[in-house]
């Protein structure tokens, strides 16, 4: 599989492979936004607001029909936190064409109806309809409440938010509950435009059509979109070290029955000319697979937590360490994954756990090229980085890596933040009082 990349417009950059390998195509669209908190609610807003009608097909209903005719093709809105920047835009997956039955240009129809839904969306008067804004603003404040339900992710979204405070990468990609409401609009209509003549757009295809076809298809569909002064300020400000000269910690009481731990780390000066595979590696042998130290150690062997993980960004250069754990092990917990973290700076890296590590990174990426969708995430994670390869030189990279890689990554991370999710008070009171009777 061979990535093809070229401009269709000024910043509009199409990415293309050709292959016969699937049955669906995918297609996306994505708008390159900066995270901001004074954006980033409108940012998430958008693309549900667009998929709601466009101009010639005004409601879900129409929308959903039009679809149909394309053989059942999906076209959805997404919106991705890469780094400090957004992607905003959507995502199509939709029947290969050489599967089609009657042979009609299913291609060309899909890409006529993404740049419709993007650049011909329903409005009132030149204003996106103000119903549909705010009917999908509620949906979005229900999705930003139903985070705070799973303790689980909630935990690690808002350690994140309170070690990054100080950086747009402390926010969530939905935003926050006020921010969502503020939204009017007109003030959207105003954004949605000024979006359209300044983002960078990436484009990604993958399917059995010549990537000619594909770049006619998308040239035609998108021949309105108005371009202006482009934004060149995108990017990632990685911070190399910690905030304060000791571990900030913060504690927060909700009504949880299981505590919630969560250690976060920079990955220091190794991001200065960053390895990622080595990177990768190392988490993976860190935290980030369940033949991991954190995950044999400390759950399996001291049986101090119900889960672990870690999670790195390597754009970002953020590490985050994730655990389910009694409120009484917190302590015990934490010194533990600190201790893991101390045993690799010191080389203390056996050649099974190595290979192993490196095999479920190997395994990993070559398990991308087996759909489209994995390819379609994986490839705008390289383009935002800069990187040309693609999974299988990234596959060989990563086999390349050795104990002193991993060793050195250790030797750079440095502790930034800790946060404790324990329950409040009154579920205390109540936990108590239950062992009381049970005495």
């Amino acid at each position: 599989m061979r990535l093809r990349r070229r401009e269709l417009f000024p910043g509009v950059f199409l990415s293309t492979i050709e292959s016969n390998k699937f049955k669906s195509d995918c297609l996306s669209l994505n708008l390159l936004a900066p995270l901001e908190r004074e954006t980033i609610s409108k940012n998430a807003l958008l693309p549900r607001v667009l998929a709601r009608g466009t101009m010639f097909h005004p409601d879900m209903d129409s929308l959903n029909a039009a679809m149909e005719e394309l053989y059942g093709a999906q076209i959805l809105p997404i919106v991705r936190k890469k780094g400090e920047m957004l992607a905003l835009g959507f995502y199509a997956g939709f029947l290969s064409g050489s599967y089609v039955p009657d042979k009609s240009p299913l291609l060309e129809r899909v890409c006529a109806l993404l740049g419709e839904l993007l650049l011909s969306p329903a409005t009132r008067g030149g204003l996106l309809l103000r119903d549909y804004v705010d009917s999908e603003k509620e949906k979005l404040i229900d999705d930003i409440r139903a985070k705070l339900n799973d303790k689980r992710s909630y935990a690690p979204a808002r350690a994140v938010e309170l070690m990054c405070a100080y950086e747009p990468y402390g926010c969530d990609d939905m935003g926050d509950e006020a921010g969502a409401e503020a939204v009017g609009y007109v003030d959207l209509t105003r954004h949605y435009r000024d979006l359209l003549q300044s983002c960078p757009i990436e484009l990604f295809y993958c399917g059995s059509a010549r990537t000619e076809k594909v770049a006619q298809a998308l040239h035609d569909a998108l021949i309105t979109l108005p371009r202006g002064r482009l934004n060149e300020d995108l990017g990632t400000d990685v911070r190399m070290n910690a905030l304060e000269d000791r571990p900030r910690e913060f504690h927060e009481r909700l009504d949880v029955g299981q505590g919630k731990l969560c250690l976060g780390f920079r990955l220091g000066q190794c991001m200065e000319d960053p390895d990622l595979p080595a990177i990768l590696v190392f988490n993976t042998l860190y935290g980030g697979s369940v033949n991991s130290r954190l995950f044999r150690s400390v759950r399996e062997e001291r049986s101090l937590c119900y889960y672990i993980d870690s999670v790195c960004d390597r754009m970002k250069g953020v590490m985050l360490v994730s655990s389910g754990v009694d409120f009484a092990d917190f302590q015990a917990a934490k010194a533990e994954i600190l201790a893991q973290l101390d045993s690799l700076a010191r080389g203390e890296i056996t050649d099974e756990e190595l290979r192993s590590a490196k095999n479920t990174v190997v395994s990993a990426l070559r398990g991308v090229m087996d759909s489209p969708a994995a390819l379609e995430n994986y490839y705008l994670f390289q383009t935002l980085c800069g990187l040309a390869y693609g999974p299988e030189e990234d596959a060989a990279l990563s086999d390349e890596v050795t104990r002193e890689d991993v060793q050195a990554i250790a030797q750079s991370v440095e502790l930034d933040a800790v946060y404790y999710l324990e329950a409040d008070e009154e579920a205390e009171e109540e936990g108590e009082a239950t062992d009381d009777a049970a005495l």
